[in-house]
């Protein structure tokens, strides 16, 4: 770790020029966000294009520092391609969520590589469990924090903000590298049961129609 490897670099310029490219031009903007009707009509590609698209500049900022701290430790862990394995798996999971949740919402839209973003952090507290966040905060315990706090943004709507893509693309990081890398049920069966608790939460919730 400690270098930025070439498909971290990629992915960052990617979101930069498309986003830059959104921030000037509405009409791509308008074109390749993700939006509930224009999926419904067949325009899925929106559920992968938003994905690059950012509100502003500050939004991108946050997402593409957010990746540059922790996409090595997956990368280390798991190798170059299945690091965009999971990026790429995290995207499309956390766009599916949204689009289960706001499915009858057809004004709904959404933009941003938090998702992903999610998907590549939770991947990585989920293989360095005790790693610290915030220079004390143990991995795990962020994750999980940070995933029950999605549940009460989604079920309060608080800000302007996609706590079900963020949720989507965490549950996608989790389960993509159980499948990668299945001995961790065997090396760190209590936190990969621990970092499992919000994604129970959730089902539970839903199921009982309190989400």
């Amino acid at each position: 770790m400690g270098s930025l490897s070439l498909f971290t670099i990629i992915i960052i310029a990617a979101n930069a020029l498309i986003s830059y490219k959104g921030f000037n031009d509405y009409g791509f903007f308008e074109r390749y966000k993700f939006n509930v009707g224009s999926i419904k009509r067949g325009e899925q590609f929106r559920m992968f294009s938003s994905g690059f698209l950012h509100a502003d500049m500050q939004h991108l900022i946050f997402n593409m520092i957010t990746l540059f701290f922790f996409a090595d430790w997956v990368i280390y862990d798991l190798g170059q391609l299945n690091f965009l394995i999971v990026y790429i798996g995290s995207l499309t999971l956390g766009s599916l969520m949204s689009y289960y949740f706001h499915q009858n919402e057809y004004q709904y839209s959404a933009v941003g590589a938090s998702g992903a973003v999610m998907g590549v952090l939770y991947s990585a507290i989920l293989m360095n469990p005790m790693m610290k966040i915030n220079f004390f905060i143990p991995g795990f315990v962020f994750g999980i924090g940070y995933l029950l706090y999605s549940i009460y943004g989604m079920k309060k709507r608080i800000g302007n903000i996609g706590h079900d893509a963020h949720f989507g693309g965490a549950v996608g990081g989790y389960i993509i590298t159980l499948i990668l890398k299945p001995s961790l049920f065997e090396t760190d069966l209590l936190m990969v049961g621990l970092l499992a608790i919000p994604i129970v939460v959730l089902f539970i919730m839903h199921k009982l129609g309190k989400i």
